[in-house]
């Protein structure tokens, strides 16, 4: 998505109109004295009422590669070891 970058000074002025793009599909680069500081971006219905760890880190964990065996053991061992 194209993020276009819009002064916070701009951004006061004409809110409504931002917000009605963004609305729309569009997403804006907020920014400070040239400095990107946040961004408003559409909201999205199907991340309502979940938290981050469901959207975001709980898909990430579940797309890392299986591990066969125990891992109690090797650190078991290495400790031993010393």
């Amino acid at each position: 998505m194209h993020m276009e970058r819009i002064g916070i000074r701009d951004l006061h002025k004409r809110t409504g109109d931002w917000v009605r793009r963004v609305a729309r599909g569009e997403g804006m680069i907020i920014t400070d004295r040239g400095r990107p500081v946040a961004s408003l971006v559409p909201f999205r219905e199907r991340d309502s009422g979940r938290s981050f760890r469901e959207r975001v880190l709980l898909p990430e964990l579940d797309a890392l590669p299986a591990v066969a065996g125990d891992s109690t053991v090797d650190v078991s061992d290495d400790r031993d070891r010393g």
